[in-house]
């Protein structure tokens, strides 16, 4: 069996610029970090006892006699591409519900390719998992999504990712030290609306939109370099969430249906109560509100948005993850189950 464990994200600054459509011509930068919030995604061959080959277990249960019958498309994709001779039992688990712009889909189909491969006894590397979960979620299903939820997903960590030229991105960690970076992570406020949406809408509009909203976008892109040199320096880190603000303004001009009643109260209720600034994440419509605050304003935020749920995070730096467990092994557990909780990579190189 195999089970990985992939972090979600939260993007900072330069989301929309990470469109294929924009980057190839325009070029395009994101700045995000991964979170220690994950979806778990098991892997194993099932046994040959049962009438059908595939279970799969999410928000419901399928059991398909092919890999073509699978009406998760994610699962389906990723079957054809990484295919197996035996049947196949896949259970998906998360910290967090999906459809809430924390990049949770490209977490699941980068989680489930790395069990895929896990299982066949195959490493592969982060930078191939990222590219081949972006082929799949644009080329083979089709959908309207950006590259940087499958980049970071995969690789993990507080990073500046970089898209366009020959090889689509390249990754970069921002070397913030410590000290700065719990300062930062202790200034950020992570709120719930209630609203589950599914953003393809809300992309497709965007990407139908880029060429009207080339000033913005280009903007958007330019903050990047200016959040991380903040970062990087002795600049009030009071001005991050002040640039937070003005990317949330060029946002919300990029569709209506970015916002609406229910966030931008959210919004203006953490304002009031001495928020600097934030953003709703992802594609918007609904999900994750992001709040940045000095902590001493924090518990009157929480107070003032005390309907909302309030999720504690951090961030984390280890990417998409996989461990191997073989009842064979000579490594045994004491529960009469022998197992190994090492990554796949090192016992593959041992």
């Amino acid at each position: 069996m195999i089970i990985t464990r992939t972090p979600f994200r939260i993007s900072f600054f330069g989301g929309g610029t990470d469109y294929p459509d924009w980057y190839r011509e325009n070029g395009g930068a994101v700045l995000s970090t991964s979170i220690d919030k994950y979806c778990y995604i098991s892997c194993r061959s099932w046994p040959p006892f049962f009438e059908h080959r595939y279970r799969i277990c999410y928000s419901k249960i399928e059991l398909a006699h092919t890999a073509n019958e699978v009406q998760h498309p994610s699962v389906r994709a990723c079957l054809g591409v990484v295919a197996h001779d035996n049947g196949l039992e896949i259970t998906y688990n998360a910290d967090l519900p999906a459809r809430t712009g924390l990049g949770s889909s490209s977490s699941f189909t980068v989680g489930l390719l790395n069990a895929l491969y896990g299982l066949k006894g195959e490493a592969i590397s982060k930078q191939k998992l990222s590219e081949l979960a972006i082929h799949i979620e644009q080329n083979v299903i089709g959908e309207s999504v950006g590259s940087q939820d499958q980049v970071a997903a995969a690789h993990g960590g507080f990073n500046i990712i970089s898209f366009g030229g020959k090889n689509e991105y390249t990754i970069s960690r921002v070397p913030i030290e410590d000290g700065r970076l719990r300062m930062l992570e202790d200034h950020l406020l992570l709120f719930y609306s209630g609203i589950s949406r599914y953003s393809a809408q809300i992309e497709a509009e965007k990407i139908k939109n880029i060429q009207i909203n080339k000033v913005q976008l280009k903007q958007m892109g330019e903050f990047v370099s200016e959040a991380a040199n903040i970062l990087l320096s002795n600049t009030d880190i009071i001005d991050f969430g002040k640039l937070l603000h003005e990317n949330w303004k060029l946002k919300k001009s990029l569709s209506p249906m970015v916002s609406n009643d229910v966030l931008n109260g959210i919004y203006e209720k953490a304002i009031m109560a001495g928020a600097t600034g934030g953003k709703v994440l992802g594609a918007g419509g609904g999900g994750f509100v992001l709040i940045f605050a000095a902590p001493e304003y924090h518990p009157g935020i929480r107070k003032a948005l005390c309907d909302y749920l309030n999720v504690p995070f951090h961030f984390e730096s280890g990417g998409s993850q996989a461990i191997f467990y073989s009842p064979n092994d000579s490594h045994n557990n004491g529960n009469g189950n022998n197992c190994y909780s090492r990554n796949l990579q090192e016992k593959m190189h041992e």
